[in-house]
């Protein structure tokens, strides 16, 4: 990381202390953080789909859904050879439901999910039933990720990262109890082997923008939510829990999960694109055009405002010499309704400026369809629109892994069977 000259606030310090992880980093965390009297929770009152969030969460005055500021996915391996037996299920519920009890199911609290990836359904003879879980793959011809093929993974996150920081130790068997309630861990059950963790909201990027990916003069908007300096996961931009819950077979209520660890380069979209070539890039031409974008975004309100952008991206490619990449995802709608709910979140894991996108969708195969338009490969042959560049924001990251899994009904979150 390079040396910054701010003094530390105690947001930086609380993300930095989330990245670190660990018990020091806890208990750090805790004396900078100082959190107000939270509130236990009851595993009763917890949804039966893994995935309602929505209710949970706060929102903006726009009605837009404001994601939890502190995350955590930590990757799991089973520790045994062959298949889980009752005793590891019932050691995998009861931590489960230790860190329900421990924090009430909110922003102000807790929100976690577990899921499975097609490696954990691979040791079972069973054919996972009633839904793919393909194995992760390059999705673009300039992409190559390496797959990430972790048996499980459980997403964290809280408005407080002494909370998501808490969680993870407990899970790992390190801290025995919680907000004043005992806790178990799954230690026994699982290896952990990787972390990742992140942030998102208001201030959060700019006070954590001294690293590599981002220019030396630190340029993130202090209102930004994310690096790149606008706000996403606007209402209307984002698909309906109900639409992206399986409905039938086995896992019903449950739905799928997909997890991209990318890297960003963002000296050129600082330094040498202009705020007009930004906004197109990111929403459209057109909104760059008729200065239709005020600050970080703010005033679009509860969605990005497109219209008939999407319609014309083969058109904006000839004539403006460049796509936005809201425009192009738009294409991947259906019934006019987005097929994914992002709930991605910015890094700097390894002192580099990063995004964990992920993305929830009833089944993978929603996903891939919406990075395909996201790629705007069916426009990249005109000449002034390459396969990345001046194409939205593709030559601005990097795809370093990709992983698909299973979110179970929250009933079969602990160890399930392909074929319950």
């Amino acid at each position: 990381m390079r040396p910054s000259e701010r003094g530390v606030s105690r947001r930086e310090f609380v993300k930095a202390a989330v990245a670190i992880g660990g018990s020091a980093a806890l208990s750090a965390c805790l004396d900078r953080e100082s959190p107000p009297d939270l509130q236990t929770g009851d595993p009763a009152a917890v949804p039966a789909r893994q995935h309602a969030w929505n209710d949970a969460l706060a929102r903006d005055d726009h009605g837009n859904v404001r994601m939890a500021r502190h995350h955590v996915v930590l990757l799991l391996d089973y520790a045994d050879d062959g298949t889980p037996d009752e005793s590891d299920r019932e050691t995998v519920d009861t931590a489960l439901r230790g860190l329900e009890r421990a924090y009430q199911w909110d922003n102000e609290g807790l929100l976690f999910t577990v899921g499975y990836s097609p490696a954990y359904f691979a040791r079972y003879d069973a054919a996972l039933a009633g839904i793919d879980v393909p194995q992760p793959e390059a999705l673009a011809p300039f992409e190559d990720p390496a797959p990430d093929e972790p048996d499980a993974i459980v997403h964290l996150a809280s408005d407080y990262g002494s909370v998501v920081l808490g969680a993870e130790e407990a899970l790992l068997g390190e801290r025995a109890q919680l907000n004043g309630v005992d806790v178990s861990g799954l230690d026994t059950v699982f290896d952990r082997t990787d972390r990742r963790t992140g942030f998102i909201g208001a201030g959060l990027p700019a006070e954590n923008q001294a690293v590599e990916g981002i220019p030396d003069d630190e340029p993130v908007d202090e209102d930004a939510p994310l690096f790149m300096g606008f706000k996403s996961g606007f209402e209307k931009n984002q698909a309906s829990e109900d639409s992206v819950t399986i409905t039938e077979g086995p896992f019903a209520d449950g739905t799928t999960q997909h997890l991209s660890k990318i890297t960003l380069h963002l000296d050129q979209w600082y330094e040498q694109d202009s705020r007009s070539q930004r906004v197109a890039k990111m929403f459209c031409p057109a909104h760059a055009e008729e200065d239709r974008v005020e600050g970080v975004g703010d005033n679009l309100g509860d969605s990005s405002q497109l219209g008939e952008c999407p319609a014309h991206v083969e058109e904006d490619a000839r004539t403006s010499g460049m796509i936005g990449h809201s425009q192009k995802a738009a294409r991947a709608r259906e019934d006019d309704a987005p097929r994914i709910l992002r709930r991605d979140f910015d890094s700097t894991d390894g002192g580099q400026a990063g995004l964990h996108f992920l993305s929830i969708q009833r089944s993978i195969t929603d996903f891939v369809e919406t990075r395909k338009a996201m790629n705007g490969t069916d426009v990249s042959e005109d000449a002034s629109v390459g396969t990345r560049l001046n194409n939205g924001i593709l030559q601005y990251m990097t795809v370093e892994r990709r992983g698909n899994y299973l979110l179970p009904p929250r009933s079969l979150r602990a160890l399930p069977r392909p074929d319950p």
